[in-house]
């Protein structure tokens, strides 16, 4: 059994692997402490080598309820210690009781315990107010989960005394080396894998909101929301792991094809009956099962059985068909067989209650075939009844009442006002509905005791029966897991084979090598109206991104070698909530690329450095690009990079290398019309076709005309002359004033003159201008 070493005091709850007990003498071997927290199908984690001092973090990424993901990181961390919270979700708890038993309570506040940490690599001068815009170049802090983990186990590192000496170049790394790929926000944003809206319709604003034009919008053509949800997943978590997109591939490869349209609309409708399979063994473990969960429950494993019947007969080579035939076992038939066989549906709706079908308890079956004959058997009773009552009571009824039992019921007379009007020779008075009296009789006494509380004992006996189905169920219900898992799969490449179709993509060849090549991009429907460097980057970003998600892409061809992370620096997501300049927000997001982005990444850069001074902005720059240029090559990330600081070339800025290439797009000029041609070409751009680009925004003719004189003017390190009237104007009265002087006069004092009129005059010029 794997024993937990706890925190003296509280404050954490830390698990330690068998086998991982370390003597005094052992204090000094390098040790890993992997903090982790999952809440609400998010997994946040990070992890402390006391090898190289070094703290890695993965942002809040989606997991399922089995936690593989985490059971994949320990797998590769192999952690000697784990640090997670007492206050855990019922996944985590039974993944942790997998692993050992469960001891101490935790109770952590990781973003203040994160700023208030000594970290070495900070700057010396730096100030409190300062320390969260760098922290948050180097980690996400759009990631609770994490942060709280990071919390942990900087307390977990205090407490056990281990040196946090956080070096800068391990800073902000993710977890998976060989797996996961890192994307941040702003490059979801920009992209635009993801966009959230507000739903159209007013009575359904706060329903939720709704999936705009996205890239996820445009393939999730899923038929069930496990589909869509695994989906979503596939987005946030793009995989460099060859396997599993050849995997994906291969099955999309197959249903793009034409000849296979009829199996895919087959599987589809199938597909489309699967519900919450997880949610309704739930109910059943708790016998909270309603008459819908059973229908839900039959059509998802019917639906299963078809599409397996289905799939059976497509290629088994294509790994996925292989599984789900033999994933979706012989206990779906039996499973399906046993609910149509038990259930009566049609009576369970109609009684809204669980019922079952005649011949499956031959005592149910009995009793219900009295409680069917117990009419007109009551009415004969009522006869009996009717002849030994008061000859004022025109006539009586023998009811049944479950839970009350038999009872006669006899209609009130003008005689009976009060109580005691009710008392009847030989009858037990019991209550009085609409205007009838309910009596107890000898008769009546005799059915309860030969018939009993028929309508309960068949409801207690069907209960059972229902009781007995669930744990058979629940007997089987990893084949059921095995099924919205591998449904949710097939549904996710059924849904991209489909877009792909619509959209001509192309299927890319995925290499472990670091080159890509596309060729002839086509147009993403997805995409804003942009200029022709952004739409580039944009593409070729999303190229990559579908490619590591195992999806087809927008070009004739691509080659993609497999990157371990995308890093833009091409929007700024201002907001007064965040606090930061546009400048400070595109300096973050240049740090972030500079410091994880590693020789397999893709950094997408566009017109860094606008937001402050223009000989700042190419000095950063310039610096940046000089700072890859100077890597091996092996370490330098693949950059697309626009920029209109033409300096950075003519000044010879920029270290020579035969890692860059510059190209420009291809325009033509028509008279004074600017044609795009969108075609990227070798060379440097010649001009910015500023005024070109004014005219066709509409600015007025006159404006672009002095914006042009006034541009050569200063290219040419020429005099510009204002031509604003009020300037003029005053000139000439000066000048008048100066020709109407006597010259001759004796008593003319020019120097007063020059002192009063003219120079004041000249200096509210220069201060003018």
């Amino acid at each position: 059994m794997a024993a937990l070493e706890g925190l003296r005091g509280g404050g954490g709850l830390v698990f330690s692997p068998p086998g991982t007990h370390r003597d005094e003498e052992e204090e000094d071997s390098p040790a890993v402490l992997l903090s982790v927290l999952a809440q609400h199908g998010q997994l946040g984690l990070c992890f402390y080598d006391s090898e190289d001092s070094s703290l890695h973090y993965m942002k809040d990424t989606p997991d399922n309820h089995e936690l593989r993901l985490l059971a994949r990181v320990i797998q590769e961390v192999s952690p000697h210690v784990i640090i997670t919270s007492a206050k855990q979700e019922r996944c985590m708890t039974r993944f942790l009781q997998r692993l050992g038993e469960l001891w101490d309570i935790i109770i952590f506040v990781g973003k203040q315990r994160l700023l208030s940490a000594h970290l070495p690599f900070l700057p010396p001068s730096i100030s409190e107010s300062d320390k969260m815009s760098y922290l948050s170049s180097c980690i996400s802090f759009d990631s609770p989960l994490m942060l709280r983990t990071v919390g942990a186990l900087l307390k977990c590192l205090d407490r056990r005394r281990v040196g946090v000496e956080l070096e800068d170049s391990s800073v902000g790394v993710p977890i998976l080396q060989k797996g996961v790929v890192c994307i941040d926000r702003d490059t979801y944003s920009v992209l635009q894998i993801f966009k959230s809206e507000l739903h159209p319709s007013v009575y359904k604003l706060h329903s939720g909101e709704k999936e705009g034009l996205s890239l996820y919008g445009i393939l999730n053509r899923c038929r069930c929301k496990f589909g869509s949800r695994l989906l979503r997943q596939w987005f946030l978590r793009p995989t460099q792991d060859l396997a599993v997109l050849h995997r994906r591939q291969e099955v999309i490869r197959f249903f793009t094809s034409p000849q296979n349209s009829d199996v895919l609309s087959t599987l589809q409708s199938s597909l489309r009956n699967i519900r919450n399979i997880p949610t309704l063994l739930r109910r059943m473990s708790l016998s909270h099962t309603k008459v819908a969960d059973w229908q839900s429950l039959y059509k998802t494993v019917y639906s299963a059985v078809c599409i397996r019947d289905t799939v059976r007969r497509l290629p088994q080579s294509i790994h996925l068909f292989h599984d789900i035939s033999q994933g979706f076992s012989d206990d779906l038939d039996y499973i399906s067989s046993v609910i149509s066989r038990v259930v009566d549906f049609e009576t369970s709706i109609a009684e809204n209650r669980f019922t079952i079908k005649p011949n499956v308890d031959p005592a149910i079956d009995e009793k219900k075939r009295r409680m069917m004959g117990l009419s007109d058997f009551l009415t004969d009773v009522a006869r009996r009844e009717l002849e030994h009552l008061d000859a004022r009571i025109p006539s009586c009824c023998v009811i049944y009442i479950p839970l009350i039992g038999f009872l006669l019921s006899v209609p009130r007379l003008p005689s009976m006002v009060e109580k005691e009007d009710f008392e009847i020779e030989g009858l037990d008075f019991m209550f009085l509905s609409e205007d009838r009296l309910h009596y107890r009789s000898q008769r009546t006494k005799e059915l309860d005791d030969l018939l009993g509380d028929l309508h309960c004992d068949i409801r207690d006996m069907e209960t059972a029966v229902m009781t007995q189905l669930q744990n058979t169920i629940l007997e089987r219900s990893s084949s059921l897991h095995k099924v919205l898992d591998l449904a949710a799969e097939l549904d996710c490449l059924m849904a991209m084979s489909s877009a792909s179709q619509e959209y001509s993509y192309t299927s890319p060849k995925l290499s472990s090598h670091r080159k890509i090549t596309v060729t002839q991009v086509a147009g993403q429907k997805h995409l804003p109206q942009t200029s022709g460097t952004v739409r580039k980057k944009l593409s070729v970003g999303l190229i990559v991104f579908m490619a590591l998600i195992g999806s087809d892409v927008p070009a004739k061809e691509a080659e993609i070698g497999l990157v371990d992370g995308i890093f833009t620096r091409m929007q700024s997501r201002e907001s007064v909530s965040v606090g930061l300049s546009t400048f400070m927000i595109d300096l973050n997001q240049m740090a972030q690329a500079l410091n994880s982005s590693t020789g397999n990444s893709l950094v997408l850069i566009d017109e860094f450095g606008k937001g402050t001074n223009t000989v700042d902005g190419l000095s950063l720059l310039a610096a940046s690009i000089s700072h890859w240029l100077r890597k091996a090559p092996v370490d330098v990330p693949h950059v697309l990079l626009a920029t209109n600081f033409h300096s950075l070339l003519q000044l010879g800025l920029l270290p020579s290398s035969g890692l860059l290439s510059l190209l420009t797009l291809e325009t033509a000029v028509d008279g004074n019309e600017l044609v795009f041609l969108y075609e990227l070409k070798e060379g440097i751009c010649q001009s910015s076709y500023a005024a070109n680009i004014a005219t066709l925004a509409g600015l007025p003719i006159s404006l672009v005309q002095r914006g042009v004189e006034v541009s050569e003017l200063y290219r040419t390190g020429r005099p510009i002359k204002r031509i604003d009237k009020a300037s003029s104007d005053e000139c000439r009265c000066v000048v008048e004033k100066f020709l109407n002087l006597d010259l001759e006069d004796k008593d003319l004092d020019l120097q007063c003159f020059m002192k009063e009129e003219l120079l004041p005059s000249a200096g509210e010029l220069l201060n003018r201008s």
